[in-house]
């Protein structure tokens, strides 16, 4: 597994054997624009532009500027977008943000790893930017 260090040091980035691009934000970061455009920068060089499912990990962070979420809101190389957090915060957190933000492709929030993955493996689904109930 490649593994990109992201600009500034707040994130990984890494393209798994399985084709899914994880983004690992680092614990109690604050995300800005900044971060979210070298996260994106890394997502791109490690798939040389080609289209890839997108794992999120923001289990641990302390926030999403509205810089960043617009920067995540642009067309990238992710095909679907797993929004993986913990807590009812962050579900309710992710549900804001994809109500607000017009978002590129279809996008859903998580609570567990394994069904995040199951998710971006689905081929041929309907596209929706709704969250898991």
């Amino acid at each position: 597994m490649e593994r990109i260090e992201v600009d500034g040091g707040k994130a990984s980035v890494a393209l798994r054997e399985d084709g899914i691009i994880h983004i690992i934000w680092n614990s109690t970061v604050m995300i800005e624009a900044f971060d979210a455009t070298a996260a994106m920068a890394a997502a791109y060089e490690l798939t040389s532009g080609r289209e890839h499912p997108l794992l999120v990990d923001m289990t641990t962070t302390a926030s999403l500027s509205r810089q960043a979420r617009a920067v995540f809101s642009r067309p990238s190389v992710a095909s679907r977008i797993a929004l993986l957090g913990r807590s009812p915060v962050d579900r309710i957190l992710a549900n804001w943000s994809m109500k607000v933000q017009k978002l590129p492709c279809p996008t859903r929030f998580f609570d567990s790893t394994a069904e995040a993955e199951k998710w971006l493996r689905l081929e041929n689904t309907p596209a929706d930017n709704r969250t898991q109930p």
